[in-house]
């Protein structure tokens, strides 16, 4: 799709009339990135979460299906509010200004780089600007930030973006181009502001937190200058690759007991010639290596997981190299993916697919097996003491999350605020969540 002329002509209500509303699809970093836009429009319009006059819709195009809520949204959207204009903006609008795919619904396509200079797209659609904006420097993340997030127990704060690796499945690195990090002085900054309007968790977030390396630190750093922060009850890190597990961040981790000693390490194979294909620069053995290495300075801690299934050349053995992988190290969060080739990666391009079916069969296969390795492992916590930051309240029991990312109920007869932590006694469990009883012997009030 080529870029269209942009033409100009008066808008017809005064800037500050505009209402605004935000769509937003995929990861965590789109959300974070939502919020950075909202933040930097609200001085001038109305964000709203009705009708609005224009809609930014925040997509995702990693995988189809990430897509097509994008698609649906836009036609929903020109549906209901046909006076509307409609921006595509961030991952979805790169993907189609490179060629590898379309999206006709939306008035202005806007690339990852005009999201810091989001009040300058809305400026343009309103005055009557259509098509794709061209490609411009990105700015440098330590321009990225949010402002206070009140009303919320958790929030996500930005401090890489870009990839390097170029798995052979992903458009990440096309749509988001090379590593960036945030400085650790802008970090501390927003982290502060954060904590300060009340967030209790604050959960890392990049593409790839491996690739964290800032002009002041590295990631184990980054730990180190938030968890000390006052005021702060937890920090997680999302989504970190094998290569991030270093000896200089879990010493930050050992250094504070704020940061959870949960960790999410994405798996997608437990076969080493299926990782070789995908490019995911670690084998099965590098992988287990960096788990050992965890588990040997915290024998408590619990890990995540993503894995693809059916990946091209996925062979019935490959695939039980994964499924025995995976009991391995007893996951307590496991998110499965059926392999949905995206267009102008080299994945796409392999003819040994593995058919629907047999896919769909493996996917089934590896969810039993997580569902019940995952059950036995929150039986063994069947007495145990588990904290609780409170997220909501529902059907007269509160609800939240442990800090090992395992979601936990329980009633009470007294108010607890939202984004308190309780400390719970562990009575039962219904499919891969707790619950229990909160114990009077260690709850302040």
């Amino acid at each position: 799709m080529c870029a269209l002329p942009l033409h100009g002509g008066a808008p017809l209500l005064s800037m500050t009339q505009y209402r605004i509303g935000f769509r937003t699809f995929g990861c965590r970093l789109n959300q974070y990135e939502t919020d950075m836009m909202r933040g930097l429009l609200e001085p001038t319009f109305e964000i709203t979460e009705s009708a609005a006059d224009v809609y930014l819709l925040n997509a995702c195009t990693v995988t189809g299906l990430a897509e097509r809520k994008a698609r649906q949204a836009a036609r929903r959207l020109r549906r209901e509010h046909p006076a509307c204009r409609i921006v595509l903006i961030g991952c979805l609008a790169d993907a189609v200004s490179q060629g590898t795919t379309e999206f006709v619904d939306a008035d202005l396509l806007a690339g990852n780089v005009w999201k810091p200079r989001v009040r300058d797209v809305i400026h343009r659609v309103i005055r009557g600007a259509s098509g794709l904006l061209p490609e411009i420097e990105n700015t440098s993340l330590q321009q990225e930030t949010v402002p206070g997030i009140s009303g919320r127990v958790r929030a996500f704060q930005k401090i890489q973006d870009g990839c390097a690796r170029a798995c052979t499945y992903c458009r990440t690195t096309q749509v988001r181009g090379l590593p960036r990090s945030k400085p650790l002085v802008a970090l501390h900054e927003e982290a502060l502001r954060l904590v300060n309007s009340g967030i209790p968790e604050i959960v890392f977030t990049g593409i790839d937190l491996a690739q964290y390396h800032a002009t002041d630190g590295n990631l184990g750093d980054a730990v180190r200058c938030v968890a000390g922060i006052p005021g702060l009850s937890r920090l997680r890190l999302a989504s970190l690759n094998p290569s991030g597990i270093t000896n200089e961040l879990l010493d930050a981790f050992e250094a504070h007991e704020k940061a959870c000693r949960h960790f999410h390490v994405p798996l997608q194979s437990g076969d080493d010639r299926v990782l070789a294909r995908m490019r995911r620069g670690y084998t099965s053995s590098t992988y287990r290596r960096a788990i050992e290495r965890v588990r040997t300075r915290f024998p408590e801690a619990t890990f995540g997981a993503d894995v693809i299934v059916g990946f091209p050349g996925e062979t019935e053995e490959a695939f039980e190299h994964t499924l025995q992988l995976v009991r391995e190290v007893g996951y307590l969060n496991l998110h499965i993916f059926r392999f949905s080739p995206r267009a102008g990666t080299e994945a796409a391009s392999y003819t040994d697919c593995v058919p629907a079916p047999a896919a769909q069969a493996r996917a089934a296969v590896l969810l039993s097996s997580w569902t019940a390795q995952c059950e036995q492992a929150l039986d063994k916590q069947m007495g145990s003491t588990q904290d609780v930051l409170v997220e909501a309240q529902r059907d007269g029991r509160w609800r939240g999350y442990t800090s090992d990312y395992t979601f936990a109920s329980f009633p009470s007869e007294q108010a607890i605020p939202i984004g308190a932590v309780r400390a719970i006694r562990v009575t039962g469990r219904q499919g891969t969540q707790l619950e229990g009883v909160v114990n009077h012997r260690t709850e302040a009030d």
